[in-house]
């Protein structure tokens, strides 16, 4: 069998699965469906004048057989025996192969080195090898991280910072002790505004998301924003957690504040089946030294630890530590809008600078809260505006809702016209809407 050859392969293939971190079984992989491109490009130059039609399927039946030991590789081709040939490349004659195997049928098929000479492989088919070669390495590579990594989506990593592209931070992480580093992305917006990311350095982060697909650069994507880091560094702080006397109920994490004068800040609800456990005591351990430590690690992010309540306005008090609340009036509670009452010492405490803490704590309870100042608090009054807004909400949307009625009626045409009916049926709206802030919650149970 004849066979082109390729000098120094072993050892070409092994550096390869040293250099890129793939087995060699992929490298080699790789290798026979680039030369298998290259043979189909050395084929198309071969017959430009010829009117054949290389359409995408006709090199399905060509395969490249690599030759390590010999370094080279040969080309194969699958034909099927048929009494009159009408293509070469993947018919043979009944005549033909008896010549050689007598017992031979029709509708059989044969294996045929069909390798081209040496100095006939041709300088565009060994571009188009290379070029080959180098997406479908690429392409190994990808599959074995998205293998390795699919299992490990929403768990926490430990990352080493590489180098910077753009407002990127391009990070190594492992799967595991004794794997090899992949890279992995941190985009601007999953970074905390307190981290120092320079070269080398060691951060926990949580992995988002496994890219599949064509897509440049790390297929991995990480961040230090999302409210599963909180979540993890707790229950690794806290054994109460791990073992499920404690279970964190929900979290809302603001890690990039809309404003540079506020700091990053999140407020987690915890709560216990066990009477002799305080939860909150648990999360913040002896003197604050578990929660220091899930700070330390957040490089100083603000962190309130809040009892759960399956009484809402217990738990909307709750959320908005560390501020004193003398009262919570649930005013709507099938849209979960609620009057909050504290002191007029506890009105920024409460509200939070910009509107954080407020803002937090809805998230956290999903209701919309209202801070009010208990001594110019008019239940009566409110209570009457309350529903007076409501009923306006309602009318105006009824309004709507007849006046588009309306406009749907049939139409009389003229004599002799057909009727004209709408037919797209009528969707009522809500006529109170929830806040953006509850839209946007990030709200997490944990079992």
């Amino acid at each position: 069998m004849s066979m082109v050859r390729l000098p120094g392969l072993a050892e070409m293939i092994n550096v390869i699965s040293r250099e890129r971190n793939l087995p060699k079984h992929a490298v080699q992989a790789a290798l026979e469906e680039a030369l298998l491109k290259g043979y189909e490009r050395y084929r198309r130059t071969l017959q430009l004048d010829e009117a054949v039609n290389f359409d995408e399927e006709y090199f399905f039946n060509f395969g490249v057989e690599l030759d390590t030991e010999e370094e080279g590789f040969r080309v194969l081709a699958t034909k099927s025996i048929v009494e009159q040939v009408e293509n070469t490349d993947h018919h043979i004659s009944l005549a033909e192969v008896q010549e050689v195997a007598p017992e031979a049928q029709l509708g059989d098929t044969v294996v045929l080195d069909v390798t081209p000479e040496q100095n006939e492989f041709g300088r565009m088919a060994a571009i188009q090898t290379k070029q080959v070669l180098s997406q479908k390495l690429r392409d190994q590579q990808r599959k074995l991280i998205q293998e390795e990594f699919q299992d490990l989506e929403n768990t926490v990593l430990q990352a080493r910072v590489l180098r910077f592209e753009r407002r990127s931070v391009i990070m190594a992480v492992t799967s595991g002790f004794g794997q090899p580093e992949v890279e992995a992305e941190l985009s601007k917006r999953e970074q905390l505004p307190n981290d120092n990311y320079r070269a080398n350095a060691t951060f926990r982060v949580l992995l988002k998301k496994v890219a599949d697909g064509p897509h440049r650069g790390p297929q991995l994507i990480v961040s230090r924003a999302d409210a599963g880091l909180v979540v993890y560094l707790f229950a690794n702080e806290v054994p109460e957690i791990e073992d499920e006397v404690v279970r964190i109920v929900a979290v809302a994490r603001e890690a990039n504040p809309p404003s540079r004068h506020v700091g990053p800040r999140t407020k987690i609800a915890v709560d216990t089946i066990e009477r002799d456990v305080d939860p909150v005591g648990a999360c913040i351990g002896a003197r604050g030294s578990r929660i220091q430590a899930v700070v330390n690690e957040l490089r100083g992010e603000k962190i309130d630890v809040i009892r759960w309540s399956p009484d809402p306005a217990t738990y909307i008090a709750n959320a908005l530590s560390p501020a004193r609340v003398d009262g919570v009036r649930l005013m709507d509670p099938e849209e979960r809008q609620a009057h909050v009452l504290v002191a007029e010492d506890q009105l920024s405490l409460a509200i939070g600078k910009e509107g954080q803490n407020v803002r937090l704590a809805a998230r956290l309870t999903g209701w919309k809260i209202d801070i009010k100042d208990i001594d110019k608090y008019d239940a009566e009054a409110e209570g009457q505006r309350f529903e007076q807004t409501a009923r306006v909400a309602v009318e105006d949307d009824r309004e709507s809702i007849e006046t588009e009625v309306a406009d749907s009626q049939p139409i009389i045409m003229p004599q002799g016209a057909d009727l004209l009916e709408e037919t797209d049926p009528l969707e009522e709206s809500n006529p109170l809407e929830r806040p953006d802030s509850l839209e946007e919650a990030e709200l997490g149970v944990c079992d």
